[in-house]
């Protein structure tokens, strides 16, 4: 533990962007050992995501949730468009097994619907702060400015802005999507001057998704 503290504190870069290479090196764990393996490493690193923002929190201060009714919409909207594209634009190749709780621990059985759970809070609450400091805070403003703090949240620039939206869309499956809500979670950071919307419009997207996924049955968005 001491040493994480060490390790975030040593430079403003490195808090914003270990807790994600850590978060990234965890999920690659997934599936590598059983197919089983593919669901306790998502338990395992959402509980080490806590964690890390934890540890995060008095070092990187624009990690604060904010509510405004644009995250809403954008949030709302981004889930539409996520879910609507998708039958329209080829994917990346999913390597891996298929992430569906019910056909690996049996259907509707308790620890089915756990791994579902912890999916959709992980998703929610975990995945959003961690993503949107690194790109968002990150590497938006590293682009333009290896001095990145220099830069302010408000500050439009072209490279940056289809940069960093291009990088995130292509770390998702659903690489369209992906460039689209990367771009409409920018514009929010944008326009309110600070990281808690886009932090708040991620957590609505990835739990409306979530939700459908779990009613629809829809694991390739898993």
């Amino acid at each position: 533990m001491q040493f994480l503290k060490k390790l975030l504190g040593a430079s403003p870069l490195i808090a914003r962007v270990a807790p994600f290479v850590i978060f990234l090196a965890l999920t690659s764990c997934q599936g590598a050992f059983s197919p089983a393996s593919a669901y306790w490493f998502y338990l395992a690193k959402t509980v080490v995501a806590v964690w890390l923002i934890w540890e995060m929190r008095p070092l990187v201060l624009e990690m604060r949730w904010a509510f405004s009714w644009e995250a809403v919409v954008v949030g709302i909207a981004v889930f539409v468009m996520w879910v609507g594209l998708d039958p329209f634009y080829p994917k990346f190749f999913k390597s891996g097994v298929v992430w569906n709780p019910h056909a690996q621990f049996g259907e509707n059985s308790a620890l089915a619907w756990l791994m579902i759970a912890t999916r959709v809070l992980g998703s929610t609450l975990v995945v959003p702060p961690l993503e949107e400091v690194f790109y968002r805070s990150f590497l938006y403003r590293y682009i333009a400015n290896q001095n990145f703090l220099s830069v302010p949240l408000n500050r439009f620039s072209p490279l940056p802005f289809f940069a960093t939206a291009a990088i995130f869309g292509f770390s998702h499956f659903q690489w369209l999507a992906g460039i689209l809500c990367g771009m409409a979670y920018q514009w929010l950071v944008l326009r309110k001057n600070r990281l808690g919307d886009a932090m708040t419009a991620h957590a609505i997207t990835n739990f409306l998704l979530g939700m459908w996924v779990a009613w629809q049955g829809a694991w390739q968005f898993w």
